[in-house]
């Protein structure tokens, strides 16, 4: 594959919203992290020390993975974010990773955390 390096570079006033509504899901998803840390039940203390019927053990466990999965989605959405803020912050917000071209401006509007164009999406998927 050929890479093309090409040098884009949005002006920050056309940026500054972006970085505003990154930092305001950043925020929240943090937060959505501390939920469900409190939503977790191995976080409980009393557990450990509880006799439980086998069928609470078996539900505790269920209701650990799922926090661990939700947990999982929200580290993910997080690093995207956190990389997005580095690549604007380095002036190489909109330019695939990959092969270094422009990503269109439509498919960064629907998520602007997208690091790959579409051909070099579909190559990695495809």
């Amino acid at each position: 594959m050929r890479t093309v390096k090409q040098k884009l570079s949005f002006p920050i006033n056309i940026l500054q919203p972006l970085i505003g509504f990154l930092r305001k899901k950043e925020r929240q998803l943090e937060e959505r992290k501390k939920e469900l840390d409190k939503e977790d039940p191995f976080a409980d203390s009393d557990r450990l020390t509880s006799n439980a019927a086998i069928d609470a053990e078996a539900a505790e466990q269920s209701g650990h993975d799922r926090v661990a999965a939700l947990k999982l989605e929200v580290e993910k959405g997080l690093i995207n974010i956190r990389k997005t803020l580095t690549t604007i912050r380095l002036g190489k917000y909109g330019l695939c990773e990959a092969c270094g071209r422009m990503i269109d401006t439509d498919r960064l509007a629907i998520d602007p955390t997208v690091s790959l164009c579409i051909s070099c999406s579909r190559r990695k998927t495809g």
